[in-house]
């Protein structure tokens, strides 16, 4: 009976959290941020009640914009049939990333692009959901050919073909059942942004700084880039805490521009800095790559403004990045996802998501655990990061123990937010 049911219904929700009152999430270039979805949920009239859930991130003011923007795909989605559309991701993502109307509006790349990325990543995690499998386990197991189906080429061929994501792929196939025992054993690497909020006071910092060490992580991460004085005052205060044997990297938040990074960054250097995250424009590639000429051996990350594969590719190409950060809910979605990690794994390039804000550590750690069992095969050097904020709004939330992100089990994207924080969440706009 499942085989005929399609798309009966496009609900999206303007969900905000209020949390610029505690400076949650504050950093260089967003003081007061209220961490947001635009949040979509695929009703379909499947006999076994099955729904498909998304969102795109925003921090607060414009999440409106993104949630009519999601809104705006409800002609193509209204009326498929379930069964064929989740037969052909691939499909589907092609056809809504090249509308040629949709298009314009980028191309792929803003609000629309991000707007199908909420939707592909619900129809992602309708599939699992009907599957019987957390996502990371179904990725897993779909075969190299049918990877490949999901990932569109065009734009790639000078850096990555079909045939070498392909061998890439088979490459991962032996060990597959071997990788995917030893996630649900002993889960993934994680690192936590808590600490280092640029609105925190310093005896915040310090508590939290000994909390994480305490709590198993062996990275922490703190925003700079807004005072040179300050920064310094409390990467000092992070070490000391610390101690010389956990990493701690800094995120910039595109704060700089190309001279100022690279003279920046060489003042903080005495605190021996694991990374510097966006250390300016996101669309700067020749510009990461000059930073990450200079600064070295301190290394460069990015990636979660990133808005499309395209621009990871020339950051790769071009040597602008030693740490890979996608983010699932910036680009179109799983699919450009997989995209990316492929081209991580052809540059050898160590992949370290972006999570944090609302939802995106529920979501990323599929694609990381996806990426080890299937495609690079590796932890070396690779990390999620993690954010004690707004977890409990999930039915499926992220958990993470001894600095490790624990595998899903239950079937999905982790992506469903409970019903009442739906409802005490949603935004209204006073007259």
């Amino acid at each position: 009976m499942t085989g005929w049911s399609s798309i009966t219904a496009v609900d999206t929700h303007d969900i905000r959290f209020p949390t610029s009152r505690e400076l949650d999430g504050s950093d260089a270039m967003n003081p007061d941020p209220d961490y947001s979805a635009a949040y979509v949920v695929l009703r379909t009239d499947d006999p076994d009640g099955h729904e498909g859930h998304g969102f795109a991130f925003t921090i607060g003011r414009g999440n409106d914009v993104q949630t009519a923007a999601i809104g705006a795909l409800r002609p193509y989605l209204i009326g498929r049939p379930v069964s064929a559309t989740l037969a052909d991701l691939g499909g589907l993502w092609r056809e809504l990333v090249h509308d040629s109307q949709l298009r314009w509006l980028g191309p792929e790349k803003g609000v629309m692009h991000m707007a199908i990325g909420a939707v592909v990543n619900a129809l992602w995690d309708l599939a699992a959901k009907r599957a019987g499998l957390p996502l990371w386990r179904l990725l897993s197991r779909m075969s190299p050919e049918e990877l490949v189906d999901l990932v569109d080429f065009r734009y790639l061929t000078d850096a990555l073909t079909r045939d070498e994501a392909l061998e890439i792929l088979r490459q991962g196939v032996p060990g597959r059942a071997e990788r995917e025992a030893e996630i649900l054993r002993d889960g993934y690497p994680a690192y936590t942004t808590s600490p280092g909020w640029l609105g925190y006071d310093d005896d915040k910092l310090r508590r939290l700084c000994r909390e994480a060490v305490d709590d198993g992580f062996t990275q922490i991460k703190l925003k700079v880039g807004a005072d040179l004085d300050d920064d310094r005052r409390r990467l000092r205060i992070a070490r000391d805490e610390c101690g010389p044997d956990i990493r701690i990297a800094v995120d910039a938040n595109q704060r700089w521009d190309v001279p100022d990074a690279i003279a920046w960054v060489g003042a903080l250097s005495p605190y021996e800095i694991w990374w510097v995250e966006e250390p300016t424009s996101p669309d700067d590639v020749l510009g990461h790559a000059a930073i990450a000429k200079a600064i070295a051996p301190i290394r460069v990350a990015t990636g979660e403004h990133v808005q499309n594969r395209i621009v990871f590719k020339q950051l790769l190409q071009l040597g602008g990045l030693s740490f890979l950060q996608i983010d699932a809910a910036r680009v179109a979605g799983v699919n450009e996802n997989i995209a990316i990690l492929l081209l991580a794994a052809k540059f050898g390039v160590p992949v370290c998501p972006h999570a944090g804000g609302v939802g995106l550590c529920e979501l990323v750690q599929h694609l990381s655990m996806f990426d080890y069992v299937a495609v690079s095969r590796s932890q070396q050097d690779r990390t999620i990061e993690y954010v004690d904020h707004l977890h409990e709004h999930f039915a499926d939330p992220a958990v993470v123990r001894g600095g490790r992100y624990r595998a899903p089990t239950a079937p999905g994207f982790s992506s469903t937010m409970l019903p009442a924080s739906l409802a005490a969440y949603s935004h209204i706009e006073l007259p």
